[in-house]
């Protein structure tokens, strides 16, 4: 009768442990330090190399909260958010927020270039999932927001500007119930400076917030998707910082939208995020980061968000 041989054990488990952990560290060293076209370099090497992909293998071997940030990292900007939208919309959770979100935050080229991707990867075009998922006045202003073209420079019209407040007014606090069309007219069809100024005109005239008003005024998915536009249109730092300040607040943290934040605007804005993190908050988000976060995972962060640990 014949038994097994089993190869002798040449480490000890703790010393394989040790292994295994420096292994995944250079994992985050390696791809946390390296920018998009590095990144498609290194796939595209590793792919020629070993005749496999770089991201298969890196999805079977981590788990967790920095699976997720790492494989969505391996992606340039555009596929990242066609990436978390079509999750967003059609994932086995559907998060309209999330989609919301980065729709309602992308420049008009940014949104037409992540569109591309969005086909490209699924085979479906961004406004169809947004027709089969969202409904009423949400749905109207996301589908004018992803195709409707417009300004991006710093100049503004002062008398559009003017008009455009006095409408909005109209529009909404002025009259009993509210004319949404307006709304969506408006804050899909205007560049961010002139949003802003919009913005800015409507508090001085009416002695009230043009974001006060949207509040007063609507309700819902379709408040949240003109909150960010105004917002992001004002100081797109300070609404991300805001948005990471409420992901690691309180019990618990929301790593969905923590690892969503810092990876889509690691390579955008990060440094002004941080400078309004903790402008607003009196703590560096490094530092808050750290707290909130563990292991491989926190250094991963850590890094996009160039942290010293």
């Amino acid at each position: 009768m014949s038994t097994l041989s089993v190869p002798p054990v040449l480490t000890s488990p703790r010393q394989d442990a040790m292994d295994l952990y420096r292994a995944f560290k250079a994992v985050v060293n390696i791809l946390a330090h390296r920018d998009a076209s590095q990144r498609a370099l290194i796939q595209q090497e590793y792919r020629a190399m070993y005749s496999a992909d770089l991201s298969t293998r890196l999805s079977s071997e981590l788990s967790g909260h920095l699976k997720k940030a790492v494989l969505l990292w391996m992606n340039d900007l555009p596929g990242r958010d066609a990436i978390i939208v079509r999750q967003a919309l059609s994932g086995e959770i559907i998060d309209l927020r999330a989609a919301t979100e980065v729709i309602c935050s992308r420049t008009p080229s940014q949104i037409q270039v992540f569109k591309q991707a969005y086909y490209v990867k699924f085979g479906v075009h961004l406004e169809h999932d947004i027709n089969f998922q969202t409904p009423g006045d949400h749905q109207k202003l996301l589908l004018s927001y992803v195709s409707t073209p417009r300004y991006e420079g710093p100049e503004i019209d002062h008398g559009m500007v003017e008009k455009d407040a006095k409408d909005l007014y109209k529009a909404g606090e002025k009259r009993f119930g509210t004319d949404e069309k307006t709304f969506i007219q408006i804050f899909t069809s205007r560049s961010s400076a002139h949003l802003a100024a919009v913005s800015n005109f409507y508090h001085r005239m009416y002695a009230n917030s043009l974001e006060k008003a949207v509040k007063r005024e609507t309700s819902g998915l379709f408040e949240f998707a003109l909150l960010t536009i105004i917002r992001c249109a004002e100081n797109p730092a300070k609404y991300f910082a805001k948005v990471l300040h409420k992901a690691m607040k309180g019990l618990g943290t929301d790593d969905t939208t923590l690892v969503r934040v810092v990876v889509s605007r690691t390579e955008i804005d990060m440094q002004y995020i941080k400078a309004e993190y903790e402008k607003n908050y009196k703590k560096a988000l490094g530092g808050a980061i750290h707290s909130e976060t563990s292991s491989h995972y926190r250094s991963f962060l850590l890094s996009l968000v160039g942290h010293k640990h």
